[in-house]
Parts: structure tokens; C-alpha cells; sequence
């Protein structure tokens, strides 16, 4: 069975992730705890998201793009949100309101997980914080995201992802050097809250583990500055080992040689040359076997060394040949390479398309039915990841979640959406 068929039977099938029967109330809104959540729904858990009654989740205004509804228009969902958003209940409900509250506790008094991504203090003020839930449910695993950590002096701070990525030394790494003009500059994604969600993933199914073994839960504090230092990786150890400040090399490695974009005679196409051996079948295939045995280049420690020697040398060769030619030739002999997509290169990849890294799932509101997504890399033997549910509508399942979980009446709720308490969508 191919992949798109895999795909398909996730969606369709009564296959269970491994996640099945864990419910998450998620207080968190923007990327970094949507990220997280999203991810935990893809693996079979409930999420209840919650949102502002009126507004919902910031990120249903980040456009555009928007969803094209069924009559052409942009409807009120952006590719942001429905970037980060499936597999989820949308509640829609007001946390000013003292009822709002209230239920919040009643839904965390039987959950596995709660999630948020408040200022420092702000859910306690509320009567929602760790201590205050944990009186009623001491299984619980709560998870708080902050731009800066509930300690420290930037603990009062609010936390951006450009903010973040600037203050977390990334976009000092990213860029072209200075004598190429370049300046630091910024990862074209939210790379620093989508790695703070992968991280608070990992943090809450930990938690969850010790909980098996011990019966306890426990609070999880986690910024997106921790996290952003913690991914400099190997840049980082560059700088601890020896106190120099790593430069910007643009597409280029900073240890590596060669291992950058190349210009070929339509295009620039990416070389990922690994260790030695790959290096002297590069020069064979491009034609210049004599710079693999100048003892300049004869190791990687001496192209980097002389890499502003080398790397000039080398692209006289590779603007003779088309991008095509060279990605050909260089796979035939074992040196990893290929092109540099834009997105459209991408999504049509065939190697994209048969892992499933695109999908499409049922939305109501979506001018053809169907609402386009990104496919999660996570592929189990035994639980596989499911496609459940598209992004929900603000206050799409309100009903349904008061219902089940709090044994609201059909009366009860309306009157609670009557006075503004909750928001009631499609159902």
C-alpha cells in the first residue's frame, strides 16, 4: 500500500494513536503551545482549545491568506492558524467571567494535561493556576509557556518569535557575512515557537511517563529564549569551546567544505559534501580532480581553512552545467546534493508527495470542502498518527465539550451563550 493510501486510512480508519483517551485542555493560543497540542492531537489525544468568545485565537486574523469560503470570500480562518490548529475542539469561552472560570477548573479536574502560554502570574490571578488546579486533580501534568520562564529578571517580559530568535543569538548566525553585505537576519518561519512546542511535547509526555510509574504530576516551566539557546547546538559548543563568536556564512557550514549553494547555468542547486571521500568524487564529477589532491584541500580541516580559496575555484566549474545535470551526475557517484526549492517545488516533490507531507481533510465553511494542511513526519508501525479534524470554527464544539465533560443541559448552554460566557458555532 503507498503512502497517499496510508494517508487516507489514517483519516477513515478506527486507528488509534498512541495518545488515545489523554485529554488536554489548552489554554495556550499563537504557535508555540498550538504547536505542541497539535501535535499531541495527531497522536490520538483530545484537545479542548480555548478560546475568546468573540476573538478567538489571535492567529485567525494573521492574514492573509485566508480559507476561501464557499462563496469565494475569505472566511475568518488564516493559513496561520490552520497551520497549527487540527485534531481539536474549539470552546469558545469568556475566563474574565467568574462562570467562565469555573468551568475551566470543572474541565481541569478531569483532564491529563493543561497547557498555556499566559504572562507570568496571570492564570493564578485568576484562580487557574498550577497550585489552584493541582487541589483538585494532583494527576495532573500543567505546562506553562513563556517568552522567558517564570524566574529571572525578563520573567515579566511578554516573548515574540522574532523577539526571541534576535535576543537568542539564531539570526546572529544567519545571514550573508558582513563582506558580502549581509546583516543578521531572521529564519523565514517562527522557528523559535515551533521548537518551543516540540520541546513542551517532549516535557509533557516525560511527565506523563513519571505519572505511569509514580501516580504523580507535576508543573513545567518553559521559555522560548531556553529553548532558542538550547537549539545554537553545534554553533553554540563552537563558542563555549573556545570564545570566539561564530561568524555568518550565509548557505555555506561553518566547519564544513563544501557544503553550500552552488551556481549552476540556471540556477543555484545545494552541495552537502560530508567527509573526504565525497569531496574527491565532487572534483571527479565536475571536472577538476586536481583541487581534490592540492594539500590545501585534501581534508576538511584544510578547506575550511581555505575555503576562501577553494569555494571560487569550484563554482568555475558548476556554472557550466545546468542545476538538473549536476544533481544527476553527483547522486550516480554518492554526493548528496539537490535543488533549492520554493515552496511550489516543494509540495510537488515526488518524494513530498509520497511521504503524505500534504494533506486534505473535510471543513464545512471551505469553498471546495476541503482545507489543505501540512502532513505530521511522525510515522508509527503500530499507532499511527490520525487526521481526525480539521481546524474547528471559533466555539465549533462548545456544545459538544460542555456536554460530555461538564453534563451541560441544551438550556444551559444556551443561556450561557445568550449572555456572552461562551461562544456557540457550528456544530
Amino acid at each position: 500500500m503507498n503512502s497517499l493510501a496510508d494517508g487516507e486510512q489514517h483519516q477513515s480508519s478506527g486507528a488509534k494513536g498512541p495518545l488515545d483517551g489523554l485529554v488536554v485542555l489548552d489554554l495556550s493560543r499563537i504557535l508555540a503551545g498550538p504547536t505542541c497540542t497539535q501535535l499531541m492531537g495527531d497522536m490520538g489525544a483530545e484537545i479542548i482549545k480555548i478560546e475568546h468568545p468573540q476573538r478567538g485565537d489571535d492567529t485567525r486574523k494573521w492574514g492573509p491568506p485566508f480559507l476561501k469560503g464557499k462563496d469565494g470570500t475569505d472566511t475568518h480562518e488564516s493559513a496561520y492558524y490552520l497551520s497549527s490548529n487540527r485534531n481539536k475542539h474549539s470552546l469558545g469561552i469568556d475566563m474574565r467571567s467568574e462562570e467562565g472560570v469555573q468551568m475551566l477548573k470543572e474541565l481541569a479536574a478531569s483532564a491529563d494535561v493543561v497547557i498555556e502560554n499566559f504572562k507570568v502570574g496571570d492564570l493564578a490571578r485568576k484562580g487557574l493556576g498550577y497550585d489552584d488546579l493541582r487541589a483538585q486533580n494532583d494527576r495532573l501534568i500543567y505546562c506553562s509557556i513563556t517568552g522567558f520562564g517564570q524566574t529571572g529578571p525578563y520573567a515579566h517580559r511578554a516573548g515574540y518569535d522574532a523577539l526571541i530568535q534576535a535576543m537568542g543569538g539564531i539570526m546572529g548566525l544567519t545571514g550573508l557575512p558582513e563582506e558580502d553585505g549581509g546583516g543578521p537576519t531572521k529564519i523565514g518561519v517562527g522557528i523559535a515557537d515551533v521548537m518551543c512546542g516540540m520541546y513542551a511535547c517532549n516535557a509533557i509526555l516525560a511527565a506523563l511517563h513519571h505519572r505511569e510509574k509514580t501516580g504523580e504530576g507535576q508543573y513545567i516551566d518553559i521559555s522560548l529564549l531556553d529553548c532558542q539557546v538550547a537549539w545554537l547546538i553545534n554553533q553554540g559548543l563552537s563558542f563555549l569551546t573556545d570564545g570566539n563568536v561564530p561568524k555568518r556564512f550565509g548557505n555555506a557550514h561553518p566547519t564544513i567544505v563544501p557544503y553550500e549553494t552552488f551556481p549552476a547555468a540556471d540556477k543555484d542547486f545545494m552541495v552537502a559534501v560530508g567527509n573526504d571521500a565525497q569531496y574527491q568524487r565532487f572534483c571527479e564529477v565536475l571536472g577538476c580532480p586536481a583541487l581534490s589532491t592540492d594539500p590545501r584541500f585534501a581534508t576538511n580541516a584544510d578547506r575550511v581553512r581555505h575555503r576562501t580559496e577553494l569555494v571560487p575555484q569550484l563554482r568555475q566549474y558548476t556554472i557550466k552545467q545546468e542545476a538538473e545535470h549536476w544533481a544527476r551526475e553527483l547522486e550516480a557517484v554518492g554526493v548528496p546534493c539537490g535543488p533549492v526549492n520554493d515552496l511550489a517545488g516543494v509540495f510537488s516533490d515526488p518524494q513530498v508527495v509520497y511521504r503524505n507531507m500534504k494533506i486534505s481533510l473535510p471543513h464545512t465553511h471551505s469553498h471546495d470542502g476541503q482545507v489543505n494542511l501540512i502532513g505530521n513526519p511522525i510515522n508509527y508501525s503500530k499507532t499511527p498518527v490520525t487526521y481526525r479534524k480539521a481546524p474547528p470554527t471559533l466555539g465549533e464544539d462548545s456544545l459538544d465539550v460542555l456536554t460530555r465533560h461538564l453534563k451541560k443541559s441544551k438550556q444551559d448552554i444556551d443561556d450561557l451563550a445568550a449572555r456572552g460566557i461562551i461562544s456557540v458555532g457550528d456544530i
